[in-house]
Formats: C-alpha cells, sequence, structure tokens
C-alpha cells in the first residue's frame, strides 16, 4: 500500500516517521549525503515531498 506524502514541507522526524528509521539516521544521511535533497528554513531541515519521493523511487530503482 503507497503512503501519500504530505502536501507541506517535511521535517527530519516526518521523513524518519515516513521511512521507519531513527531520526539521527536521517541526518547521518545528510552528513554523507545518501539522502534526499534537503534544505535549510533558518536554522531547520525540511524534505521536499517531491524531492523524497525522487530518492524513494531511486533507490527502488536500484534494488530492481
Amino acid at each position: 500500500m503507497v503512503r501519500p506524502l504530505p502536501e507541506r514541507y517535511l521535517t527530519p522526524v516526518d521523513l524518519a516517521d515516513l521511512v521507519g528509521v531513527p531520526v539521527e539516521t536521517v541526518y547521518q544521511w545528510r552528513r554523507k549525503g545518501t539522502g534526499p535533497r534537503g534544505f535549510r528554513v533558518g536554522r531547520h531541515l525540511r524534505f521536499d515531498p517531491e524531492d523524497v519521493r525522487r530518492w524513494i523511487a531511486d533507490l527502488m530503482e536500484e534494488v530492481a
């Protein structure tokens, strides 16, 4: 079952909940450059739902 993404920008907590990983993993992906593209709004990290969708699709293609 496909879970719809929210229409708003995602926080690291939102992303972690979405993919079922600890929040620290999201920050590790960011440091390593392996996660979805994120951006800062002041000191707050946010992710565009479309970038997250593309990142997940790319991961699924790699496995296939």
